[in-house]
Parts: structure tokens; C-alpha cells; sequence
């Protein structure tokens, strides 16, 4: 990476060098959090996939309440990122 002289290159250079450098940094960050989802997501998947643990022969109402929970969670999540419910425009 390239130092610019702050005494000798006009201040619009400056500026435009660290509107890049912040960029790259968010770029990076987003890259970074959305691998951290993408792990989560598939975690949640094979959760899912069997039954997120619970015994299909052993399911009972406590058992119905713990999935309307997660699926409240992934509701708002997914309402927030689609923008409906309470995030509709």
C-alpha cells in the first residue's frame, strides 16, 4: 500500500485514498460475517435434517413450543432481511 504525503498531495487524493481503505476494510468485514451466517445456516440444516435433535417417536407439546420459538427467531430475521411484518415499508 501506497502512504500519501498529507504536505504534498491535494486533499481530494486523500480523501479518495481513505474512502478506498475504509471501503476495503468494510468489503472485508462483510466478507467475513456473511461466512459466519453461511456456517450457522448450514449448521441449522443439519439440525433441521434431523429433527433438531428430538426423538420424532418422543415429541410432545414442550417440544412444539421449542421450535415455535426458533421459528419466531428465523421469523424475525427473515422479516427484517425480506421487509415485511413489522419491517414492511
Amino acid at each position: 500500500m501506497t502512504r500519501l504525503n498529507p504536505q504534498t498531495t491535494p486533499r481530494h487524493e486523500l480523501r479518495a485514498e481513505k474512502a478506498r481503505c475504509n471501503h476495503e476494510a468494510a468489503l472485508a468485514a462483510f466478507i467475513g460475517k456473511k461466512a459466519e451466517i453461511d456456517e450457522m445456516l448450514a449448521r441449522l440444516q443439519a439440525l433441521s435434517d434431523d429433527h433438531f435433535g428430538f426423538d420424532p417417536e418422543a415429541v410432545n407439546w414442550g417440544s412444539v413450543g421449542s421450535l415455535d420459538h426458533v421459528a419466531s427467531d428465523l421469523r424475525e430475521i427473515t422479516d427484517f432481511l425480506f421487509g415485511k411484518g413489522e419491517y414492511a415499508e
